[in-house]
């Protein structure tokens, strides 16, 4: 069965230790201090946000089993994706502003930001819930 979390999960990890060892020894003389600033912040959300797609992903494979809810499907949906689209605007914008891209973008970040909070948020939301019984 296919697991639209794992594969993202597996491309974004691939993305952050290529894109990362790139920019630890190939940009260190192209870019200034902050471009590799923004860089690395990107990096760092990235993976943090790619472990917990790892996690859910797994956590579905697990779940299977017991053939969850549609309610708990449609949570993990909103939860992924919230993920995906955060490192989308979040680490993307700090990475094209890195390669000079016009700081005009730079609203998106916080967005991205917001996006994981609310992927967070859910999942929270759907741990603590009690289920009907």
């Amino acid at each position: 069965m296919k697991n639209k979390f794992l594969a993202i999960a597996a491309l974004s990890g691939f993305f952050c230790i290529a894109f990362g060892a790139f920019a630890a020894h190939g940009l260190q003389k192209i870019l200034d201090p902050k471009a590799l600033e923004w860089i690395e912040t990107g990096l760092k959300y990235q993976m943090f946000h790619t472990l917990a797609l790892l996690a859910l992903g797994l956590f579905q494979i697990a779940n299977l089993v017991q053939n969850p809810p549609a309610c708990r499907a449609k949570a993990f949906n909103i939860i992924g994706g919230s993920w995906m689209l955060g490192v989308l605007c979040f680490s993307g914008s700090l990475y094209a502003m890195a390669f000079g891209a016009s700081r005009a973008i730079a609203w998106i970040t916080p967005i991205g930001g917001t996006l994981f909070l609310i992927g967070w948020a859910t999942l929270a939301y759907i741990s603590l819930r009690q289920p009907k019984q």
